[in-house]
């Protein structure tokens, strides 16, 4: 029996937790390392270097399934949100800062690595994955924050400047993204010989965002107040959603009759949550709060899970094409 390889990305990203426990001063605000301000400019560099590897055409040939791109955003930003609701609202027994966490990897949107990769493998409609995962991720910049707002009086008593939120998110993301497709025919073919150099650069900012969160969170001892089976609830509450929209996506591909490329492109850009996007939205918008640590781990154990059951899926609609 073949075993479940688990991504090196996630494994640094477990190692940098541990060692955020061992030695949570180095993430702190008065840390000599600075890692706040590294990793406020590496989220911009991330964007700009997201933006100059996106291939305009590669959007643009993805236009015509407006079927797919419907069920794509609607479950994005309906049916997750939606689900989000109902676990903030109605399970009152976990602590609210999980429930926001959990309502947090709700209403983040689709990744496009992921999505673009799991629907090539399953040899699906990869331009209609590009474009839908390209589009959930500008339109994450705006509806997320929204969201958020929605119930983060509710979380910690502070109201969340919506339009502050946004326009920070977009000084912070779009605008590198934007400035990156700008000058992507410059940087074209520097970037396409230093891939491994870019994507190192992508996950170790993304791994500080998370070292940092949880430095926060140890020096103002927020763990010690979590029961620990709440903390594993987590790993159930985030299957059953990975569960629950897996099935929803397939089933309603199949009603509406879509072929095989559409299906998989729907199945995987719909079920997916974006981690590379999640993590600086939520750095963002919640930047200084100590309970950072806790909002942002429902969203690690999903990518993690998205990523083990989303390639056995992958493969299977594969073979079903040989």
């Amino acid at each position: 029996m073949k075993l479940i390889k688990i991504d090196g990305f996630v494994i640094a990203m477990l190692l940098a937790v541990i060692f955020s426990f061992i030695l949570p001063q180095l993430g702190g605000d008065n840390s000599p390392l600075h890692l706040g301000l590294i990793t406020t400019w590496g989220i911009s560099l991330v964007f700009f270097l997201h933006g100059a590897n996106l291939s305009f055409d590669a959007i643009k040939s993805g236009l015509g399934a407006w079927r797919l791109h419907l069920l794509v955003q609607l479950t994005t930003f309906a049916l997750f949100p939606i689900i989000g609701f109902l676990i903030y609202f109605e399970l009152d027994f976990l602590s609210p800062e999980i429930r926001l966490g959990l309502f947090f990897l709700c209403a983040l949107p689709s990744t496009i690595s992921s999505s673009v990769a799991m629907t090539a493998i399953g040899k699906g409609n990869v331009a209609g994955a590009v474009f839908n995962a390209t589009l959930s991720g500008i339109l994450g910049m705006i509806i997320t924050p929204f969201y958020i707002s929605l119930i983060a009086s509710g979380a910690n008593g502070a109201h969340l400047d919506v339009l502050g939120a946004v326009l920070d998110i977009m000084k912070t993301l779009l605008v590198p993204f934007v400035l990156g497709q700008i000058l992507r025919p410059i940087l074209k073919r520097f970037l396409q010989k230093h891939k491994k150099v870019i994507n190192m650069i992508d996950r170790t900012t993304i791994i500080l965002i998370v070292f940092v969160a949880f430095c926060h969170s140890n020096i103002s001892n927020i763990w010690a107040k979590i029961p620990v089976f709440q903390l594993l609830l987590i790993f159930i509450i985030t299957a059953l959603i990975l569960a629950l929209v897996l099935f929803f996506t397939t089933m309603t591909a199949r009603w509406l009759g879509f072929n095989h490329e559409d299906e998989v492109a729907g199945v995987f850009c719909g079920s997916k949550k974006s981690l590379a996007n999640g993590a600086p939205i939520a750095a963002i918008l919640f930047a200084g709060n100590p309970v950072l640590g806790i909002i942002i781990l429902p969203t690690m154990i999903y990518h993690q899970l998205q990523l083990m059951v989303c390639s056995v899926i992958a493969a299977k609609y594969a073979a079903r094409m040989d």
